[in-house]
């Protein structure tokens, strides 16, 4: 008799299984249930990753531009008075006078 009530239980939870799940209502929600929820972890790793190339191109215009504050320093230490009067004395130039300067009129 035990066994007779067992499988009279697993029959029925098989039969509630079929009558529940598998009903075209109850399966087209549970699918459509499981696509918003995929399509939800798809979009939010799409979020964490574009997070990640938006701090990595930060990060890079961070260098590009400590790197820009090094070209500027080192162009105004080799335009400074200093440097370039001894670029003159080294190659023997001297200050123009009036025959040697020209004058373009802004058109």
């Amino acid at each position: 008799m035990r066994k007779r009530n067992i499988r009279k239980k697993e029959s029925a939870s098989k039969t509630f299984f079929k009558n529940f799940f598998l009903k075209g209502k109850t399966l087209t929600f549970i699918f459509v249930m499981s696509a918003l929820g995929m399509s939800f972890v798809f979009i939010r790793m799409k979020g964490v990753e574009q997070d990640y190339q938006y701090s990595d191109y930060s990060n890079k215009i961070k260098e590009k531009r400590i790197e820009n504050k090094e070209l500027k320093a080192e162009k105004a230490r080799e335009l400074s008075v200093k440097k370039l009067w001894s670029f003159a004395n080294e190659h023997n130039l001297k200050e123009p006078d009036e025959n040697h300067i020209i004058v373009i009129p802004n058109e």
